[in-house]
């Protein structure tokens, strides 16, 4: 009787030396962020105002599981993080930009658009690009760029293709 007792006990202990660190593996999940790959605008760039067509947005976004969305955030930076939105007298309105975009069901995907259009009153001056990318599992990864507005021209790189 002890013998098929002790085999029992034996038995359990090698059913849960195997189950439960399994268990544990599937409770952490996915925990690896989401890889943020920001191609345009680059750092520094001197984007137009006024620009009709839009800044040149281009990046790659990945992840090991299953992505679910990006978001774009345009801010100022005139008093170096102080976010007021205009100086006394001042005619041109400080810039914002702040959207979200679904990509839910890619692994991997190519982004380029023209979505971000620089009115012509905002502000010259120096502002901050942040990017954000969430996967399905609520991992997050942020890009930030420092850019600058002008009203003189940019160093936007013209590019060759097909506009969606």
């Amino acid at each position: 009787m002890k013998t098929k007792f002790y085999f029992l006990v034996i038995s359990l202990l090698a059913i849960c030396s195997v189950c439960l660190p399994a268990c544990d593996n599937d409770e952490k999940g996915d925990v690896t962020k989401p890889v943020i790959d920001l191609i345009e605008p680059e750092e520094g760039a001197v984007l137009k105002i006024g620009n009709e067509k839009g800044v040149h947005f281009e990046m790659n976004l990945s992840d090991d599981v299953m992505l679910k969305s990006y978001k774009i955030n345009i801010h100022n930076n005139f008093d170096h993080h102080g976010h007021d939105s205009r100086a006394a007298g001042q005619k041109n309105i400080a810039f914002t930009f702040d959207k979200v975009y679904d990509v839910s069901g890619l692994k991997n995907t190519k982004v380029h658009h023209h979505d971000i259009v620089i009115p012509a009153d905002a502000a010259p001056g120096d502002y901050h690009l942040m990017v954000w990318c969430t996967d399905a599992a609520g991992n997050q990864t942020e890009v930030a760029r420092n850019i600058v507005l002008s009203a003189d021209g940019g160093t936007e790189t013209e590019h060759d293709h097909d506009h969606e």
